[in-house]
């Protein structure tokens, strides 16, 4: 049986809302940050050779990075509408969006925060010229980008419900998690009607609102 290693406001999440959605048994074991450093404890980070949220156990199977996980379970499952197989007409959006989320969006994101917690953690005097090397970097590179894919969803959004068409699949997952996140740091939503009509499908889905029953501590922290 596939077991999720849960820690706490992080991306793994992501791997509880997909469980919740298939519906089959599963094991779940939670991990604390640290109070002080908000890290994941060294019991967690000694789960697979990266250390980072999320990992899932299966047998002698020791998994971790999101998107793979989202494959393997898929393959286990009984829920063959959640990934639109070769050949199908959605499968280049799905492939495309299922890949964004992880490839372009959440990366832009923790980098962005990781540039701001720079400038808040650095020594006085030498944090303004910290922050401009912040403000620009967001400037130029980062919210150009992030830009570039929220236009694109908007866009894929004014003609269907979901990111593949009007099906519900693993790439809604994948992303649905990642724009909660942009709607919680308060980015740029409001330009985008349908970005936020979606993620308020999302959000009611029974099986997220599920996962966020059961972690009990979700406020949305980067893993």
């Amino acid at each position: 049986m596939i077991t999720l290693h849960h820690l706490e406001n992080s991306q793994s999440i992501r791997i509880l809302w997909l469980l919740e959605e298939i519906g089959a048994p599963y094991g779940f074991e939670m991990y604390d940050r640290d109070t002080k450093t908000m890290l994941a404890p060294q019991s967690y980070k000694s789960l697979s050779p990266l250390g980072t949220a999320p990992v899932i156990t299966d047998g002698d199977l020791t998994l971790s990075e999101s998107n793979a996980i989202i494959d393997y379970i898929v393959d286990q499952s009984s829920r063959p509408d959640l990934r639109p197989p070769a050949g199908d007409p959605l499968r280049a959006d799905y492939l495309f969006w299922f890949h964004t989320a992880q490839g372009t969006l959440q990366p832009m994101q923790t980098f962005g925060f990781v540039l701001g917690l720079a400038t808040q953690r650095s020594p006085f005097l030498v944090r303004p010229i910290i922050g401009k090397v912040e403000q620009t970097l967001k400037s130029l590179f980062i919210q150009p980008r992030l830009d570039a894919v929220l236009k694109a969803m908007e866009t894929q959004l004014s003609t269907s419900e979901y990111l593949a068409g009007d099906r519900f699949t693993a790439a809604d997952i994948a992303m649905g998690y990642t724009l909660h996140m942009v709607k919680m740091r308060g980015r740029q939503l409001d330009k985008y009607p349908n970005i936020r009509e979606y993620v308020t499908r999302m959000e009611a889905r029974p099986a997220w609102q599920a996962a966020l029953e059961k972690d009990g501590k979700f406020e949305g922290l980067p893993s």
